[in-house]
């Protein structure tokens, strides 16, 4: 009873999650779907020789099916793997690259876009970093004109992790389809929550986190495009699995998961994208009535709306200090994978946001498990730090009596 008293106690000092962007809290169904696997049936999916292996491999062929349903394409163009970071790193350029060494993407991209082609361009390829407008979205102008002939691949994601924004994915599919470029897409923000087809949109490869919609962590999926063909170098080679892809034994009580998360996800997409609305506007409205000033990130209208990110150079805080003062909810400065570094956010600096606008940004993230009451919560606390924290700033002061930071020659001393 002490113990339990005790766990209690824990539970009650953890903080309100508010950070879906970075991981979300698995739905119960989905692990009612995975406990069967992790104790009953947990033959290898890849023996083919007993009933263990034919229960393994039936409900891994399932979640196969449930995932392609999601997305709109068709089982066999899917390939599990570990998660989104992983399916980012299966480079279609490293096949071609005997004829094409030219690669796309954008300034705004999730790190380990950016890392990935940082790498490929230390073996020789030449990378494009597009720049976006200050709402976040591409040119499409500007992505035709930056088309080559060597160009084998472009790389955009579907839904920004930081500000929300949704790129014309379609658009930018046809576009890539008619020079003749492989398109892919990091879709680990938007499947789940927005509607998808990889066919309507022309998308060649699509990069899929399980962890982001309701489900386990340490699973994910690829889809690869079958007709016309993709052709992928694969990170590992072993015993073949997944059509020599992705060697390994395929977790089935993971895949199990992950299909179980796409699957509710479809069912319910169209009910948590209203009320993800509904939480977002009454987040968004509420700080703005009390805290003048503020700036919302992004396209008002191309965007998620469980992904909010506010800044104000009024502010005059720093992320930390608010974050340090909002201890009893857990919210964020930007990506998780940069959450260490105090460098503002090159997400914010490649829309345009000077410095302090970038220092003074906070990410909100809404999900499904996410009530009013947490929202008015969170709204509540956030204005009461801020106000707080602007009284003890003597910059706040000097703006309140009408001074100009901007034309202040600060001098050290």
């Amino acid at each position: 009873s002490l113990l339990k008293a005790r766990e209690l106690e824990k539970d009650e000092l953890r903080p309100l999650y508010m950070d879906f962007q970075a991981t979300t809290p698995m739905d119960p169904r989905v692990l009612d779907a995975m406990l069967p696997y992790q104790v009953n049936y947990y033959g290898n999916p890849h023996s083919r020789t007993h009933a263990y292996g034919w229960e393994s491999e039936t409900a891994m062929e399932k979640a196969r099916k449930q995932v392609a349903d999601l997305i709109g394409a068709d089982p066999r163009e899917t390939v599990f793997t570990s998660g989104a970071t992983e399916s980012q790193q299966y480079c279609v350029a490293r096949f071609y690259k005997a004829k094409k060494t030219h690669i796309i993407t954008t300034q705004t991209e999730h790190k380990c876009v950016l890392d990935s082609c940082r790498i490929l361009e230390a073996e020789g390829f030449e990378v494009t970093y597009l720049p976006v407008k200050n709402n976040g979205l591409i040119d499409l102008k500007q992505l035709q004109e930056t088309i080559r002939p060597d160009t084998s691949l472009v790389s955009i994601m579907t839904v920004n992790n930081e500000i929300g924004v949704k790129q014309p994915i379609k658009e930018i599919g046809h576009l890539c389809r008619s020079k003749n470029v492989f398109f892919h897409t990091d879709a680990a923000q938007a499947v789940g929550k927005i509607p998808i087809n990889v066919n309507d949109w022309k998308v060649d490869l699509m990069s899929i986190s399980g962890h982001k919609i309701s489900g386990p962590k340490g699973v994910g999926a690829l889809y690869v495009r079958r007709r016309p063909r993709v052709r992928i170098e694969p990170l590992q080679n072993g015993g073949g699995q997944e059509r020599g892809l992705r060697s390994g034994t395929v977790p089935t009580p993971l895949v199990v998961g992950l299909g179980a998360a796409c699957e509710i996800a479809q069912q319910e997409l169209e009910y948590d994208h209203k009320c993800v609305t509904v939480l977002a506007n009454r987040l968004v409205q509420k700080i703005v009535s009390e805290i003048p000033d503020v700036v919302k990130n992004g396209d008002p209208d191309q965007r998620y709306p469980g992904k909010i990110r506010l800044s104000n150079c009024l502010f005059f805080l720093k992320w930390e200090s608010l974050l340090m003062a909002l201890k009893d909810v857990a919210l964020s400065s930007g990506s998780a994978c940069t959450s260490a570094s105090l460098e503002p956010s090159y997400v914010l600096r490649a829309i345009g946001a000077d410095e302090d606008l970038a220092h003074s940004s906070i990410r909100f993230g809404i999900g499904r498990f996410t009530t009013e009451e947490d929202v008015d919560y969170t709204v509540e606390k956030c204005i009461q730090q801020v106000k707080r924290l602007r009284e003890m700033s003597p910059l706040w002061e000097m703006v309140q009596e009408g001074i100009d930071l901007k034309s202040i020659k600060w001098t050290q001393h």
